[in-house]
């Protein structure tokens, strides 16, 4: 099976820079959403090419596949020019699915239904019927009910536009018909462009087949043009994600208010209260409990770890029965074990926290590799950073850190090491020892503040 993909479009009612085929849904561009479900219904011998346009290299560069053939359509003549340019690069054996850039939403399964009623020869169309029908191309029948040519809404009459049933542009057609259709196409129409609709009505003269296959929901066929179009498929998406969440066991304290931008896959018994964002793929594990206005980026969860509101957490890996949060921040390369707890305004990056270890309050872990049941005071900071190079910090297991200390990496806490409360630890500390490090306490006998002066 050949699949063309027109993407070319400027997309005006964008008002945009950006090509519209490369403005994102659900995290993804919508380009991406078309040539996903053209990749999954043509199975990877289909032979997929886009045809690409305003923006120029913009949008091969952001969606560089190998398994795709870029063509350029310059100038922009309409989609039966589109269509043509790629007709070098099909393989006239095969049918041609034809699809489009910014219909993101098509289900795999309405594709195959589509492929299949076009059998070995016939045209088959994809077609809704709208109860309101302005702007679409209207699928003209005979009194039999055969399709027999499409009308652009410019175009038609008055009694052309009483028509429900549209046309949304997806079909597929013979690669060879096509092949022998597309240069005799005209221009003479309102927009002065060749129509791909066109060829309707010369396989109806040419008495071949036009079947059509409706979608099961008029939203798999709707494109966008303007950023409320963009908006309203952006809560179809979510909906639709957030539907098949609870299909799979996974409760939320409110299906409207989550958004998944990327993979989320869960475990039994899952719950996700409102307004988290997830990015990229997210695993959570049985059990897992997130709080409300999180955003979890790229990361793991383990088995019946809780995470509380407000927390930030991008490419970190937490282990089971964690506690994170509330408002904690976890960065890339954050490894924690089992039953590690991180507090509120707790912030932690590229570091290891081994199994029972606690920073519950006001730190920052950086650059760290810490070890088994290690309580960081409030108020801690691992100082990784000297102005031009990182360092690491070590502490080691059972170590007791009092608040507001600070550890100038490079430097190691030994095993069972204490760190008495304000201490500046700038060489390592010896394991099962108490380290301190204050200036000397001070009263001044008969001091009195300063009085303003009149």
């Amino acid at each position: 099976m050949n699949v063309v993909i027109l993407a070319a479009g400027q997309g005006k009612r964008m008002r945009s820079a950006r090509p519209k085929v490369l403005h994102l849904l659900a995290g993804k561009p919508l380009l991406a959403h078309v040539l996903d479900a053209a990749r999954s219904a043509v199975g990877e011998s289909g032979r997929i090419c886009v045809v690409y346009g305003h923006g120029g290299e913009e949008v091969p560069a952001a969606l560089s596949r190998a398994e795709v053939i870029w063509v350029k359509q310059e100038p922009q003549l309409g989609t039966g020019h589109a269509v043509l340019q790629a007709m070098p690069h099909l393989d006239p054996t095969r049918r041609t699915l034809v699809l489009y850039g910014d219909v993101p939403l098509t289900r795999v399964e309405t594709l195959n239904r589509l492929i299949a009623e076009s059998g070995d020869a016939a045209l088959a169309l994809l077609t809704v019927c709208l109860d309101d029908a302005h702007g679409y191309g209207r699928i003209v029948r005979a009194d039999d009910g055969t399709v027999l040519r499409i009308v652009e809404d410019k175009d038609a009459s008055e009694k052309e536009r009483a028509i429900a049933e549209v046309n949304t542009g997806i079909l597929v057609a013979p690669t060879g018909r096509l092949a022998a259709w597309l240069p005799t196409l005209g221009r003479n129409n309102a927009q002065g462009e060749y129509y791909l609709t066109d060829i309707v009505a010369l396989a109806a003269a040419e008495k071949l087949a036009v079947r059509s296959v409706h979608p099961a929901d008029t939203w798999e066929v709707q494109g966008v043009n303007s950023k409320s179009q963009l908006a309203a498929l952006e809560r179809v998406r979510q909906g639709c994600l957030a539907q098949q969440l609870m299909d799979e066991g996974v409760q939320l304290a409110d299906p409207a208010r989550i958004d998944v931008r990327g993979e989320l896959v869960c475990g039994r018994d899952v719950f996700i209260d409102i307004n988290c964002l997830f990015e990229g793929r997210v695993e959570l594990s049985d059990g897992v409990v997130i709080g409300p206005n999180c955003l979890i980026k790229d990361c793991s969860v383990g088995e019946d770890s809780r995470i509380a509101a407000f927390s930030h957490i991008d490419s970190a890996n937490i282990g089971p029965a964690c506690r994170i949060g509330p408002y904690a921040r976890l960065r890339p390369g954050t490894e924690l074990g089992q039953d590690v707890h991180i507090g509120n305004f707790v912030e932690v990056k590229n570091s290891s926290i081994a199994d029972h270890s606690k920073a519950n309050h006001l730190s920052y872990v950086g650059d760290s590799e810490v070890g088994s049941r290690v309580n960081i005071g409030a108020g801690t900071i691992t100082c990784n950073y000297d102005g031009t190079n990182k360092h690491r910090t070590v502490i080691e297991d059972d170590v007791f850190i009092g608040s507001d200390t600070q550890l100038v990496a490079p430097v190691t806490v030994g095993r069972g090491a204490t760190l008495g409360a304000g201490t500046t630890l700038t060489s390592n500390a010896p394991p099962d020892s108490l380290t301190v490090s204050r200036a000397k306490q001070v009263t001044v006998p008969g001091w009195k503040r300063p009085v303003k002066k009149a």
